[in-house]
This record gives structure tokens, sequence and C-alpha cells, in this order.
């Protein structure tokens, strides 16, 4: 069963049976019916042409489904014919599902679990276990993102931007369950990039890829976080960082510069020093400044200050950081980081342990307690 090309045909068959006349939510529902038969009898009886089998099969499911429903009994169906494959059914709908998926009247939440549903090919239960929550309350969550855009017309245009936060939001989910987020995200990305022409898609993909070049080298053997200059860089997927470095030159020699760009040119450079002292911090404070330009984001505010105190001392990053709101998630780790470089381990420590009561997870609270931990005891001695 080469669930890949399942995946990968999803959208295109939700798109056929949209076009046919049926709504968003129904057209969905028929075609996980269908993968659900696929996955049964593909095995042992592979068609020929899988698109025209999962089109047929969706069809009829669909059919199916709106003569059982009552209240549908007076809507009009188109059930004189069953269409085939054919020139009719090439056009190509997985670009304006994207931009379904991530409709503005979603919530963040909702638009990811419908993307990765609609155009990702998954199924409820990869989705909740992804997400670490019960199959009940994911199905629940896409249900009522389906309703709120089966009104939505289907040639309405959409919002790239918006279709590149959805799938940020799940690259940084990482993995969870049985289904590798960050890798799905890439394969989604992939996909929109080769139906748009857009910088910024362009820019993302390559965000991604240089992001995820460094996964191996996060963790270590026992599982704890391990800082990116502390990283080995033998582990780094040097594949995917050329391929990321290319996609982001193509980008920016468009010279339409965007937050995307302005991202993965950090990440570039940090991929580019062999070691964590030929790290370039220079550029990458410049790099920090455009994005600043572009988006006045307070997440990079705080990480042009770690930048700073890198390119030019750790007074200099405090300095940086004072002008931050303290309240922003993660500044007690950045100070308590230019406090340990500036030599002020008794503020370093206290600020490590404040930082380790407010993580987001349970890795990276871990981290910030050893850090701590360090600390106290090179005090005592």
């Amino acid at each position: 069963m080469d669930e890949a090309l399942l995946r990968t045909l999803t959208p295109t068959v939700i798109g056929v049976l949209v076009r046919r006349g049926a709504d968003f939510a129904a057209a969905e529902d028929a075609v996980q019916d269908a993968l659900v038969e696929a996955v049964r009898t593909w095995p042992e009886q592979p068609p020929r042409d899988p698109k025209g089998w999962l089109v047929t099969v969706a069809w009829r499911k669909f059919l199916d489904a709106a003569r059982a429903d009552s209240s549908r009994r007076h809507r009009e169906v188109r059930v004189e014919f069953e269409p085939v494959p054919g020139p009719g059914e090439t056009v190509d709908d997985t670009l304006q599902l994207y931009f379904l998926c991530a409709h503005p009247s979603l919530t963040p939440a909702s638009a990811v679990a419908l993307t990765l549903r609609a155009v990702g090919g998954l199924t409820t239960r990869q989705i909740a276990q992804a997400y670490l929550v019960p199959e009940r309350t994911m199905a629940q969550r896409i249900s009522r993102a389906k309703r709120t855009v089966s009104g939505v017309r289907f040639n309405q245009p959409g919002d790239v931007a918006t279709v590149l936060r959805v799938l940020y939001l799940v690259f940084n989910e990482g993995y969870s369950g049985d289904v590798d987020l960050a890798a799905e995200a890439i394969r989604l990305t992939r996909q929109l990039a080769a139906r748009i022409d857009h910088e910024e898609v362009a820019g993302l993909l390559a965000l991604m890829l240089l992001h995820h070049a460094r996964r191996a080298a996060r963790t270590g053997p026992d599982g704890r976080l391990v800082p990116l200059a502390e990283q080995d860089r033998t582990r780094w997927d040097t594949r995917l960082i050329a391929e990321g470095v290319d996609v982001l030159q193509a980008a920016l020699a468009r010279d339409r510069l965007g937050e995307y760009q302005a991202q993965a040119a950090v990440a570039a450079l940090h991929a580019d020093a062999r070691t964590a002292e030929e790290t370039d911090w220079v550029q990458i404070v410049e790099w920090y400044d455009e994005l600043l330009r572009l988006t006045g984001s307070p997440v990079a505010r705080l990480n042009r200050a770690v930048a700073v105190g890198e390119a030019d001392g750790p007074r200099a990053g405090l300095a940086a950081l004072a002008e931050l709101d303290p309240a922003l998630p993660r500044y007690p780790a950045v100070a308590a980081y230019l406090h340990e470089r500036d030599g002020d381990l008794l503020t370093s420590a206290r600020l490590y342990a404040e930082a380790a009561r407010s993580a987001p997870n349970l890795a990276e609270r871990d981290h910030l307690t050893r850090q701590a931990a360090r600390l106290n005891a090179r005090l005592r001695d």
C-alpha cells in the first residue's frame, strides 16, 4: 500500500467532488471513506488508475450519503451519470484546498487540523495522536472547521500568507505519535511550491529544510536538549542544508524579501559555520534587523538580543534585552544566558530557575533546570 500516493491524491479527489457539486464537508467525508476502502482492497487488487478509482468510489460514497440524509432529499444531486476521469478531471484543485483550509474564519488550531486532514490526507486518529489529544476531540475540531468553510466558494482567491502561517505551525509541532509533523509540513510545502511561484513559499521551504537538517543533533542519546552551540555538527544533514541554501538563494535573487526568507537567511548562516565560534553573528544581527523591519516581531527582537550579545558582547546584548517586555516567552532564559556570559552567575542561576518554571515543554524545562543546577554548583564550590 503506497500511503504517500494516497496522501498526494487526497486533495485532488476532494477538488473533483467539489467541482461536481458536493460541498466541502461532504466531499471530504466521502474521500476519507474512499481512502478507508482503498486501504482495505488495494493490497490484493491494486487499481490501474488510482486517481480514477478514488474519484469513482468517493463520488459513489457521496451519492450514498446524500440519498440517506433525509435533510437533503430535496437537494438536486446529479445522479444521472458516473463520470470517469478524463480531460475534465485533470484540473488541480490542491492550491484552492490550501487556501480553503487556511481560511481566516478558522482558528489556527482548526486550520492546522483541517489542512492535515484534507490536504495532507492524514486520518483523524493520526492527527489526534500527533497533537496528543483524544480522537473524539480532534474529530469535533475538524467537524467544526469543515462546517465553517462549507459555505465558502471554492474559487475565491486565498491568502498565501495565511497558508504559510498554517504550514509553519504544523512544522513547529515537530514529532509525536506515529506522524512526523515536521516531515509532513515539508512535504506539503514542497507540494505548494510546485503549484505556486512565490518567493515566500520558497523562503518557508528553505527555512524548514535548514532547521530540519539539524534535527538529529538537537537531542542527546538520553533525550536531553542539546543547545545549538554544543551540537555535533557532523550529524547535520548536509544534503538538506545544500538544498535549503539553493532554494533560499533563488528566492532572494527575486529581490522581494519576506519574513520567511529573512528567517531562512539566519538559519543558513548558522548552517554555514563549521563550528559555533565561526558563526557570522554580525550578519545574523543584520538579518534580524531586516526581519524586524518586515514584522516588528517581539520574538525576533528577543533573538536579536542574543545575536547582539554574541556579536558585540554580553553587555550589548543585555542593553538590547532591556528594551523588551520581560513578560515575553523565553525572556528569562535569554537574560540568564547573557548574564552568565557577563560573569554574573548568581543572577543567571536565578533566571534559569525562573525560566524553567514557565518552560513550554518538559524537555526545555529539564534543560533549564539543569542549567540552574550547574551554576548553583559552581557558586557553592
